[in-house]
Parts: structure tokens; C-alpha cells; sequence
């Protein structure tokens, strides 16, 4: 259990409600097909095409979805054309993006253990080639047990 130290340790006394970092998240990445989109992209995928195919949802849901993450600041437009081929944009991660990475992959390794699968996929570490995992460290790179971890003012 995650700890609320100092004036967040009284929970009737202050709301997360509109200013939680977990619900804004949710507000843009919440759905399905918003993290699938982030899961293709961390894949190299960077084409329309490719996203609402690879995604398996309608080309209307994947513009919605791509414009949101663009808004939002995970992905950029870039524009490409292909010879006698009109111009378009291609979707490439921000840092961002980049940065949200650990989390897709959280999500990847908690389902991989804990929900029914037959996936033999694991993360490995290209430079050595061992499996890899997620894990909170502090800024001092101690590894965060659970039981350990604690949110707090800043101050």
C-alpha cells in the first residue's frame, strides 16, 4: 500500500478530483485504442495506415485517437510523400511520448503475469539480452519497494 504522508494523510480534508495526475492521464489515454496506438508507435509504427489496421479499429476512431495524442503531446505530425504520391503526415513519438514508455510496458508485463495468455513475448535488454522488467526507483537509483513508497507535498 502506497502511503499519503503529511496533510494528503487526512483524506476528508482535500479532493484529487480534477487535479490528480492519474485522472488526467486517464482523460487522455484512457481508452483502449489510445494505448494501443502508444503500443504500435513504441513498435515503430508511424503511418495512418498501418496504426488503425495494425490497432483493429475504423479509420474515423484512429484520426480521433491519433489527433488526441497529437494534441496532447505524445505524438507529432511529420510530413512524408512517397514519389507521385500527394503529401502526407506521418505519426513520431515526442519525448513526451518517449517518456510515457514505461508505462505501456508496466501495463505489458502486469498482464503478461497476472491475466490469461499464451504470449511468449517478454522484454529483454538489447545490450545483453536478459529479460527486462519496470520498476520505481528514487533519484538517488534505489530500487522502490511497494511497501515503500510514499506521495507527498512537494516542498
Amino acid at each position: 500500500m502506497t502511503v499519503l504522508q503529511g496533510r494528503l494523510a487526512d483524506r476528508d480534508a482535500w479532493s484529487a478530483v480534477g487535479e490528480c495526475p492519474i485522472e488526467k492521464t486517464m482523460a487522455v489515454l484512457g481508452t483502449k485504442s489510445a494505448m494501443l496506438i502508444m503500443r504500435e508507435a513504441y513498435y515503430g509504427t508511424t503511418r495512418f495506415e498501418d496504426f488503425w489496421r495494425r490497432v483493429g479499429i475504423t479509420k474515423a476512431a484512429a484520426a480521433a485517437r491519433l489527433s488526441d495524442l497529437v494534441e496532447a503531446g505524445l505524438l507529432e505530425r511529420q510530413p512524408y510523400q512517397e514519389p507521385g504520391q500527394r503529401s502526407r503526415d506521418e505519426y513520431v513519438l515526442t519525448e513526451a511520448g518517449r517518456e510515457f514508455m514505461p508505462v505501456v510496458w508496466a501495463m505489458f508485463e502486469w498482464g503478461r503475469r497476472h491475466l490469461p495468455n499464451r504470449t511468449p513475448l517478454r522484454l529483454a535488454h538489447r545490450g545483453c539480452g536478459v529479460e527486462a522488467t519496470v520498476e520505481i526507483r528514487c533519484a538517488h537509483g534505489h530500487r522502490v519497494p511497494l511497501e515503500e513508497l510514499a506521495v507527498r507535498l512537494k516542498g
